[in-house]
């Protein structure tokens, strides 16, 4: 908690001069949420109004109009991730250079403290990082939120007899998510310690390369250098695997939740108590909902 503390000052800290920038990018990402929550409406209304009632005319009126919507939602995107680029990096920027200033002030014995390649790690990585969090934190942190509550909120309204569906998928992959989060952070933890490792060792070699020579240590040298590739590796692939079991994961959940929703919101259609396209957009929100979550789980990781 301590940290998350430290870092919050930080970036605030860091983005006071790029409010502006940050605000833009607010409003467009509410716009293109927006847009994007509006489209499945869109959709229902010229299967149910449309297609069903052979009205061509209301077809091409309401097609016409979904793709200004769709146009407008592209141009807000596009405009949301460049200014918060823009804002991201000019904070990096910044950043890296008061840290870069910071530790040309440090004595030799503060640099022995934090070691100098933890120290080039904070400059780079750790400063990358950090400018990835701003970048994903303007675009997603704004867009996951509005758009899982949107949609639920959406679904409900459009088809409240399979508002069921949305109750038992969002917990069952809440859980997942959350379990497969919670294993993936002390290995990002333990991954930078690897890093830090791996910078130290390659930078003493680097710098004393004539003594290594002198003193015939090349091969002592060279397992030491494997020896902390290797640890690296091994939790970059623990990383992965997790990694690549997420994504089936949330496809599972995602799949199965519109087989329900195709079997069960059949049944309604059938019995006259759901249009189809009000079945439509009931799936196109519930993948909202669902995309949703899973860009929530990239924020947490983050």
């Amino acid at each position: 908690c301590y940290f998350l503390y430290v870092l919050i000052r930080l970036i605030r800290r860091c983005l006071r001069p790029y409010v502006g920038l940050l605000l833009c990018v607010l409003v467009l990402q509410f716009a293109q949420v927006m847009a994007s929550l509006y489209l499945p409406t869109l959709n229902a209304d010229i299967i149910d109004e449309g297609v069903a009632t052979g009205d061509a005319g209301y077809i091409w009126r309401m097609g016409v109009f979904m793709l200004v919507v769709s146009v407008g939602q592209g141009v807000c995107s596009v405009a949301a991730t460049y200014l918060a680029a823009r804002a991201a990096m000019s904070m990096g920027r910044d950043l890296r250079g008061e840290v870069f200033d910071r530790v040309s002030g440090f004595c030799e014995r503060e640099i022995t403290a934090f070691g100098a390649g933890s120290l080039i790690t904070r400059n780079t990585n750790d400063v990358q990082q950090v400018q990835m969090l701003v970048m994903m934190g303007a675009t997603m942190l704004v867009t996951a939120p509005v758009m899982a509550v949107g949609g639920i909120i959406m679904a409900i309204t459009r088809a409240p007899g399979l508002s069921w569906l949305v109750g038992v998928s969002v917990p069952v992959l809440l859980v997942a998510v959350g379990l497969i989060v919670g294993r993936m952070l002390p290995l990002f933890r333990s991954y930078q310690d690897r890093l830090d490792a791996i910078n130290r060792v390659m930078r003493e070699q680097l710098t004393g390369i004539r003594v290594i020579r002198a003193f015939v240590r090349e091969q002592a040298e060279r397992q030491r250098f494997e020896g902390a590739n290797t640890d690296i590796a091994r939790v970059g692939e623990g990383v992965g695997r997790l990694f690549v079991l997420l994504f089936p994961l949330v496809m599972l959940v995602l799949d199965v939740t519109i087989v329900g929703v195709i079997w069960f919101g059949g049944h309604q259609v059938g019995d006259g108590d759901v249009e189809v396209g009000t079945l439509i957009a009931f799936m196109s929100y519930l993948m909202q909902i669902l995309m949703g979550i899973v860009m929530a789980s990239f924020m947490t990781i983050m």
